[in-house]
């Protein structure tokens, strides 16, 4: 753990519950998040808005199936770049912004400086 603003040790164990719970299943009510995590209603919504504006939560997302829209093919492809200047990195982010393959871009100290998540119809 870093210890920055958002130090861990101000995470009680349920405000972890309601992480992990909401981990699985970012779309349940309040009342069942409660429920799961043994408080009642409003003080749940409480904490999960409280972890929210904290940061400990930034969004919630879909999880989209890639075969169903066609897509059998994952690969992971290890991008070397010959400048890692501010000017450089940016375009590149850009680039795998704008490609519609491209689901994921990790930045990677070593050899390698990217690693890039990505899908196709097929070979």
């Amino acid at each position: 753990n870093s210890g920055g603003p958002m130090a861990s040790t101000r995470l009680d164990p349920i405000d972890r519950k309601i992480l992990a719970e909401l981990q699985a299943d970012g779309r349940m009510t309040n009342v069942e998040l409660a429920k799961r995590v043994g408080i009642s209603a409003p003080p749940c919504l409480r904490r999960v808005r409280t972890l929210e504006e904290s940061g400990y939560i930034k969004g919630y997302h879909a999880d989209v199936d890639a075969h169903e829209l066609g897509f059998e093919v994952q690969v992971f492809a290890n991008v070397g770049l010959a400048s890692q200047a501010e000017a450089d990195l940016s375009v590149f982010e850009e680039r795998c912004r704008a490609w519609p393959l491209v689901r994921e871009c990790h930045m990677l100290n070593g050899e390698v400086d990217f690693i890039l998540k990505c899908v196709a119809p097929d070979l």
